[in-house]
């Protein structure tokens, strides 16, 4: 996970988009994720989420998707709902 507490898709030095989160336990809570207005309907919201969230099931964790917009992420992606902690939904 990235030391950061949050995921990142770059452009060289430029971050086109972020998601926030922190570890609660063996969960992943997503708090925020914001994208570069211009990048807006590029794509780069999605490869955010699916490289963030392939990064906590690689890792065997779970999510709590606080965060708005990896929420509604998950649901219009239901081969990831699996990773949604129950007592976090």
């Amino acid at each position: 996970m990235p030391d950061s507490a949050r995921y990142e898709v770059r452009d060289g030095d430029r971050v086109l988009g972020s998601a926030a989160y922190r570890r609660q336990g063996d969960a992943v809570v997503f708090t925020h994720t914001e994208v570069d207005p211009d990048q807006e309907g590029s794509g780069v919201g999605s490869t955010l989420a699916r490289g963030a969230l392939d990064d906590v099931r690689s890792r065997g964790l779970r999510v709590v998707p606080q965060c708005s917009f990896i929420r509604a992420w998950i649901e219009r992606h239901p081969d990831y709902t699996d990773l949604v902690d129950p007592a976090g939904r």
